[in-house]
């Protein structure tokens, strides 16, 4: 077992890594405006999406929009592997050792697997939001190295690093559950009811239906947009958190129910736990397409099915 664990790390994550890779660097000026919007910074806290994107560039220039871009590249490979990965183990586990089938064990396995991969790879995220939430000319840190070594230094040591954990995990359990759930019942209800206009037979196995691509594409967006949703708020109070002395709000946001409540009460839910929800669709979207397509199809190639 552990022999198939390793080598499907090793796929996992070169595949995976490499198109998450790209799937980032396209949405990069998303994700760094949305940081900008969630923690509401005071350089572009009044505008909205298209002329935050608009002003970024005026402002710091066309680069500034891939600001924190590095520490992502650096991120996604060990994330993306070890969530896959962990999805494929936990749910193997569940089924043969707790006994459980079906839509559920998809759920529980997707909720496990994500938070695996978020606690592991969760130091790399943290500095990245610090590098995004810069502004030109008011620099805290020259670079990621430079970050990881001032928040250690200053913040706590290691633990300075897992600021924001607990929102992260308790909005990645429903996010990843969800969206594994999802996507597994998409796929499975979809071959059952449509299979000749929805599936294909595998490359390697011709009695095996799969997934046309552009079927994968669409499944895959549809859950990353419903698990987006369920757990935006915990993904600005993540935000707000991590961002830590950073903010002039800092010593009202030390626990999550505190910058829950401050965010609330000062920006209400639309303007304040669900700000830049529509900029994450656009990003999330063809994230979790490509995503799932590339596990999908990767499983295929290698005879994972």
């Amino acid at each position: 077992m552990w022999k198939e664990i390793v080598c499907n790390f090793i796929l996992f994550k070169n595949f995976s890594g490499i198109a998450g890779c790209c799937a980032k660097t396209t949405v990069a000026p998303l994700d760094r405006v949305k940081v900008l919007l969630q923690a509401h910074n005071h350089h572009y806290k009044h505008l909205g999406v298209f002329s935050a994107l608009r002003a970024v560039p005026q402002k710091e220039g066309y680069l500034g929009l891939y600001k924190g871009n590095g520490a992502m590249m650096i991120r996604i490979f060990p994330y993306g592997a070890i969530q896959f990965m962990a999805f494929e183990h936990y749910k193997t586990v569940i089924t043969t050792k707790l006994g459980v089938s079906g839509h559920v064990h998809r759920l529980m396995a997707g909720s496990m697997a994500g938070m695996t991969a978020v606690i592991c790879t969760y130091p790399l995220d943290m500095v990245r939001v610090r590098l995004a939430f810069q502004v030109k000319g008011e620099h805290t840190y020259t670079g990621i190295i430079h970050a990881f070594k001032t928040i250690y230094a200053k913040e706590g040591g290691f633990l300075g690093f897992y600021r924001g954990l607990m929102p992260t995990i308790l909005g990645m359990a429903p996010y990843a559950g969800v969206s594994f759930f999802t996507f597994g019942t998409l796929k499975s209800v979809g071959l059952s009811h449509a299979p000749t206009l929805l599936g294909r037979p595998s490359s390697d196995n011709p009695n095996v239906l799969v997934l046309k691509t552009h079927i994968n594409l669409l499944c895959g967006g549809v859950a990353g947009a419903i698990a987006q949703t369920i757990s935006y708020p915990f993904d600005v109070t993540r935000r707000r958190m991590q961002l830590g002395t950073v903010l002039p709000e800092f010593e009202k946001c030390l626990t999550m129910w505190e910058t829950m409540k401050y965010v609330y009460g000062h920006h209400g839910i639309r303007r304040g736990l669900y700000r830049g929800l529509s900029l994450n669709y656009i990003r999330c979207i063809p994230s979790q397409a490509v995503a799932f397509t590339t596990y999908e199809l990767m499983k295929q190639f290698f005879h994972l099915n």
